[in-house]
C-alpha cells in the first residue's frame, strides 16, 4: 500500500520509464487531478525536461459539463500546463453511453495525440477490481479477466503510441489521501452516484462490503487480473507460430489449418486473428457461429457473419474482416477530372497519373463519372470474347465484397475501366496518345476503419 504523496508520485516516476512527452487525459476528477499533480511534481522537482500537456473531453452529458471544462482550464493555468478541451457527440444508441462516450473520448486522444508523445489516464487499483467483476459477469474468459492493461499499443492518428495506466496498483483511497494532504481541489460528477449503471452499482453497493469483509479484495483481484493477462501472454507466445503459418499475407486466416486444431486451440487463434484487427474480443457462441455459419458453410455459398461495424467473410479458402459499409450499388458520381476525387465511404482517394498508363484521357467534349456495381456484359482488354462481370470479377480473383468497392471509371455512358482491375478497349489509348493512369490511394480491402 502507498504510504505518502511521494511514494505515490515516485511510483508514477517509475511508471513512465523513459518518456518525456505526456498528454494527461484530465476529466477534473479527483483521480485524473492526482495524476495530473503527480506529473506536474515530477517536472518542477526531477525532470525539468519533461512535457506534460492535458486534454479534458466535453461529453455534453452532464449540466455542470461547462463548469467541470472551465475547473480543468483554471487547474492547468494554475499549474501552467497547455489544455485542450474537445466537445464530443456521444452516440448512446449501439453499444450504451458508457461504452458510446469511452469511444469518443479514446477517438479525441487519438486526433489530440502529437509525434513522440504518449496518453496517461488515470484508472486505479479498485477500477481495475470493478472491471474484472463486470467481465466475470459477462462470462469473460482469462482475455477479458485481464481486465485493464498498465500500458498498450495506441494506434493515434499520427501513428503508432502508448497508453499507459501509472495508478493502476494505487488504491482510489490513497489517490484520496494525497489529494486531501496536497489541498487539491476537484469536481465530483453527480453521475457517479447514479447505481443503474453497472459499474457505479459496483462501486456503491457491492464494493464496500467486499472491502469490508476483506479489505485486501481488490489488491487480490487486480493480482488475479495480472495472471490471467499473464496466461494470455503466454498463449500469444506459444500460439504465434500457428497463427502465422495459418495468414494470409494480406491478412486472411486460412481455414485448411483450423479444421486441425482442437475446439480451444482453434477458438484461441481465432480471438488472435480479430486481436489483430483491433476488433474486441468475442463471446463463445460468436466463435462458434463463425465456424459453424462462416468456414464450414456449403461450398457455392457466400456466408457472412456480422461482428459490431465488421462482417467476417470467406473468400479462397479463407476468414476476411471485412469494413462494413452503405451499399454503393448503382451509385453515380461526378469527377471533376484531372482533380483528386474522393470516393464514398471511406474507401480512399482516385488520382490522375499522366504519362504512366495505359488509358486514353477523356476528350473535353466526355463527361467523367465515377460509378460503383459492375452490370452486364464486356469485352476487357486482354480477353478475346466478351464476358459477364461475375466471370470478369472471378476471372481476375476479386473478392465479392471488393466487386461493389472497385470505383468504375465512365467517359460518358462508356465503361473506360475498373480501377487497378482492367481496362476497356474503349478506354485503351492509341499510339498518337500520351496515356494516363488512375491511382486508387485506398485503404486495405480488409482494413477496418
Amino acid at each position: 500500500m502507498m504510504k505518502s504523496s511521494q511514494t505515490i508520485v515516485e511510483h508514477v516516476f517509475n511508471k513512465i520509464g523513459h518518456f518525456r512527452k505526456i498528454l494527461v487525459g484530465l476529466s477534473g476528477g479527483v483521480d485524473s487531478t492526482v495524476l495530473l499533480h503527480t506529473l506536474y511534481q515530477l517536472k518542477q522537482q526531477q525532470l525539468p525536461e519533461l512535457e506534460i500537456r492535458a486534454i479534458h473531453i466535453h461529453h455534453g452529458l452532464n449540466n455542470k459539463a461547462d463548469e467541470w471544462e472551465t475547473h480543468c482550464l483554471e487547474l492547468c493555468h494554475q499549474w501552467g500546463i497547455p489544455f485542450v478541451c474537445y466537445r464530443v457527440t456521444v452516440d448512446p444508441t449501439k453499444n450504451g453511453i458508457e461504452a458510446a462516450a469511452r469511444e469518443a473520448r479514446y477517438q479525441a486522444y487519438r486526433d489530440e495525440l502529437a509525434e513522440n508523445e504518449i496518453i496517461v489516464t488515470a484508472q486505479h487499483l479498485d477500477d481495475q477490481a470493478e472491471t474484472f467483476i463486470l467481465a466475470l459477469k459477462r462470462g469473460s474468459g482469462p482475455a477479458g479477466l485481464s481486465s485493464m492493461p498498465e500500458s498498450l499499443n495506441f494506434n493515434a492518428t499520427i501513428g503508432q503510441t502508448w497508453l499507459l495506466r501509472p495508478l493502476l496498483e494505487v488504491s482510489r483511497n490513497d489517490l484520496e489521501i494525497y489529494a486531501a494532504k496536497e489541498k487539491l481541489i476537484w469536481v465530483e460528477d453527480d453521475s457517479n452516484q447514479d447505481d443503474r449503471y453497472d459499474r457505479n452499482f459496483l462501486r456503491l453497493r457491492v464494493m464496500p462490503t467486499l472491502a469490508q469483509r476483506w479489505p485486501y479484495f481488490a489488491k487480490a483481484v487486480s493480482r488475479s487480473a495480472s495472471l490471467c493477462a499473464e496466461q494470455e501472454a503466454l498463449l500469444d507466445e506459444l500460439l504465434q507460430d500457428s497463427l502465422d503459418e495459418m495468414m494470409d499475407y494480406r491478412g486472411g486466416l486460412f481455414i485448411d489449418g483450423l479444421h486441425d486444431c482442437t475446439q480451444a486451440k482453434r477458438n484461441a487463434l481465432l480471438r488472435r486473428w480479430m486481436a489483430l484487427h483491433q476488433l474486441s474480443m468475442p463471446p463463445f457462441n460468436q466463435l462458434q457461429r463463425i465456424w459453424l455459419e462462416v468456414a464450414l458453410a456449403r461450398q457455392d455459398a457466400e456466408p457472412i457473419c456480422q461482428l459490431g461495424n465488421v462482417d467476417i467473410r470467406r473468400y479462397q479458402g479463407a476468414l476476411w474482416i471485412v469494413r462494413r459499409i452503405n451499399s454503393l450499388l448503382g451509385q453515380q458520381f461526378t469527377w471533376h477530372y484531372p482533380q483528386p476525387f474522393m470516393l464514398p465511404e471511406a474507401l480512399g482517394t482516385l488520382n490522375v497519373m499522366v504519362d504512366e498508363g495505359q488509358i486514353r484521357p477523356p476528350m473535353p467534349t466526355e463527361k467523367v463519372t465515377v460509378r460503383f456495381g459492375l452490370q452486364g456484359t464486356y469485352k476487357i482488354v486482354g480477353r478475346m470474347h466478351s464476358r459477364s462481370s461475375k466471370k470478369i470479377w472471378q476471372e481476375l480473383g476479386i473478392s465479392p465484397w471488393m466487386r461493389e468497392r472497385t470505383p468504375l471509371i465512365y467517359y460518358n455512358e462508356q465503361l473506360i475501366t475498373a480501377v487497378g482491375c482492367f481496362i476497356t478497349p474503349e478506354g485503351l489509348v492509341d499510339n498518337e496518345q500520351v496515356g494516363v493512369a488512375f491511382h486508387w490511394d485506398k485503404f486495405d480491402e480488409y482494413q477496418l476503419k
